[in-house]
């Protein structure tokens, strides 16, 4: 009777603990794909009005700002399934460095703008969302490997 008792929970646990893990995540993701890049900075923009309580001023710098993201993202996006269906060659250290510089460099450019658009109590509570974010997806990359 032990036995049937440890069989029957040992199977129970690799039918609960063996399948994967949904992400919703993946398809809010495919969601936003299908918007235009001025959906996806008004939403962006106004998800940080609520966090950060923006002024119309900063609300249309911060939105001008996203909305240039989003574009960019946008062409990026249609480059890279353009690249996919062709064959192209392996990048060299050198391209690498430029590629992974070049997109610190915006980066750096994009927080400076939003250091100058929001006030520093502002400012620093995007700081701490951003970090969250990022430790978020660190810990989700981590999990998929």
């Amino acid at each position: 009777m032990k036995k049937l008792i440890l069989l029957a929970a040992l199977v129970m646990s690799c039918a609960i603990f063996g399948q994967e893990r949904y992400s919703d995540k993946k398809d809010k993701m495919a969601h936003l794909k299908d918007l235009s890049p001025e959906q996806v900075a008004t939403l962006k923009t106004k998800k940080m009005t609520l966090s950060l309580d923006l002024s119309k001023g900063q609300y249309d710098n911060v939105y001008a700002l996203h909305l240039d993201e989003a574009k960019t993202r946008k062409e990026q996006r249609a480059k890279r399934e353009h690249d996919k269906s062709t064959e192209k060659p392996k990048l060299s250290s050198d391209e690498k460095f430029n590629k992974m510089n070049g997109r610190l460099d915006k980066k750096i450019a994009f927080k400076n703008s939003m250091k100058s658009i929001l006030s520093e109590e502002q400012f620093i509570k995007w700081e701490d969302m951003q970090h969250r974010v990022s430790n978020r997806k660190r810990k989700h990359h981590k999990k998929n490997r």
